[in-house]
Parts: C-alpha cells; sequence; structure tokens
C-alpha cells in the first residue's frame, strides 16, 4: 500500500502525468523519516477529497517530486457524522481524535461538559485546537482518507443542542440507557450527531438540555468506555447501522 502525504497545493484539474511536490515538513517526512526512494509509489491529497496516486522522482530535505500515475476523488457524501466530544485531559485528547478519525468521522465538535477537567481558552485553548488539528490531519494520512474530518468550533452545552435540532438523527452515548446502539434506526443519509460526555460522564441537566433539543440516549454495551475511546467506537457502530440500513433498502 502506497504511503500517504498532503499538499494543499493539489489542485482540481490535476491529470495523469503532470507533477506533484511536497514541500516542507511533508518534504522532511517522506525523505528523512520515511526515506522513500526514487520509482516508489505514494499517495497526496489535498484533505478536501482529491488525491493522486503517483511514484517519486526525486528526493531532498526540502523538497520531493513525484508524478502523478492516476487520480482519485472523493465527492462529498450525502451521510455525514459528527461527534460532539467533551474535550479529554490533554494527554488523551489526541488519541480521542486519532481514533474517531481512523474509523471515519466527518466533523469532530469539542464542546465543554461540566465535568470536563480541560477548557479551552486563550492561549491554552489555542494550543489544544492545533494539537486537535494535528492529530487530525497525521490520522487522515494514515488511514488514506482523501477528505479530512473537520474540526469544530469549541462549542457549548447549548450550542451542541443547536446542533442536534438540525440533525436527521442524534445520539448520546450514556451508560445510564437502557436501549442498546444496535437497536438504533440510523438513516442511511443525512446528518448524524453523536454526543460524547466526558470522564466524569453527562450531568443530568446536560442530557435534559440534549433531550428536549430531539436526541436519544443509547447505551453501547455493558463496559464504561473511557470518553477517549468512546467516540470511535460509536462512529464504528453507527456506520455499521447505517450500512445495514443501506443494504435493506437494496433489493
Amino acid at each position: 500500500m502506497s504511503d500517504g502525504f498532503f499538499t494543499a497545493d493539489l489542485a482540481a484539474g490535476i491529470a495523469p502525468g503532470d507533477p506533484v511536490e511536497l514541500t516542507g515538513l511533508e518534504a522532511r517526512h517522506a525523505g528523512v523519516v520515511r526515506r522513500l526512494a526514487v520509482g516508489e509509489s505514494v499517495t497526496v491529497t489535498n484533505g478536501q477529497g482529491l488525491g493522486v496516486i503517483g511514484h517519486v522522482t526525486a528526493v531532498a530535505k526540502s523538497a520531493v517530486g513525484l508524478v502523478a500515475d492516476s487520480v482519485i476523488a472523493v465527492p462529498v457524501s450525502d451521510w455525514r457524522v459528527t461527534v460532539a466530544q467533551a474535550v479529554p485531559k490533554p494527554e488523551r485528547a489526541e488519541l480521542a481524535v486519532d481514533l474517531m478519525t481512523e474509523v471515519g468521522v466527518d466533523e469532530i465538535l469539542p464542546w465543554a461538559a461540566a465535568r470536563s477537567q480541560t477548557r479551552w481558552s486563550g492561549e491554552r485553548g489555542e494550543k489544544a485546537r492545533s494539537k486537535w488539528t494535528s492529530a487530525i490531519r497525521e490520522a487522515s494520512k494514515q488511514s488514506r482518507r482523501l477528505r479530512f474530518p473537520e474540526l469544530g468550533p469549541y462549542s457549548t452545552v447549548n450550542e451542541v443542542a443547536e446542533r442536534i435540532r438540525q440533525a436527521d438523527c442524534a445520539i448520546v452515548m450514556h451508560e445510564a440507557a437502557t436501549r442498546p446502539i444496535s437497536t438504533c434506526p440510523v438513516p442511511d443519509r443525512g446528518q448524524i450527531v453523536i454526543v460524547i460526555g466526558p470522564e466524569g460522564g453527562l450531568t443530568d441537566d446536560e442530557v435534559r438540555v440534549f433531550g428536549q433539543a430531539g436526541a436519544a440516549a443509547w447505551s453501547m454495551g455493558s463496559t464504561v468506555l473511557r470518553t477517549s475511546t468512546a467516540g470511535a467506537v460509536a462512529v464504528a457502530q453507527v456506520r455499521l447501522l447505517a450500512e445495514l440500513s443501506r443494504s435493506a433498502e437494496t433489493p
């Protein structure tokens, strides 16, 4: 399987035979860390659904050149899943973002839960957001995603509730819920919002606000997951349910 790299310079209209160049940190990673050699196959994407598979033609610390062999594109899907992720502790946050990206989340919406032990504000918030953005990019490249997930704004409970109102299906993962997520009627198209609480759990007031906005509480099983892994597990389960729904519609 070819390696995955990123360049924002990849634009519509690129065709097989066109040159592509990696520069800056991507070039260093390709040439110094991964030690790519001339002739090797790589996948390069702009993170917005467009990519090429090409072969390396030149390798240097400051630039890696290649020629596109084929062009690949991923259109915007009519099924989109957003995870409203209560901000975890910094040492576990990047794991949460990495795992959700790998299993196919379309947007991550960090939010300030009442029991969150970490708050984003000022310089601290800017640094945290930068780390989440970097984690999304690296996980996207590793998992060969051509369209990278979006990182939404740091949100309040009420702002998450507004996103729930706009969704076609809204799910709150809650350890006290009695209905298993396997029975949730997930549609195979539209906007899906999944709410993940903090390590200390959602408060009764948060559950009430989300419920009034139109979300239902579901259980992922008999064990209680960490907030850093719950989002990825929820996305994987919801994606499977959507696929089953799509298969049931196919004659």
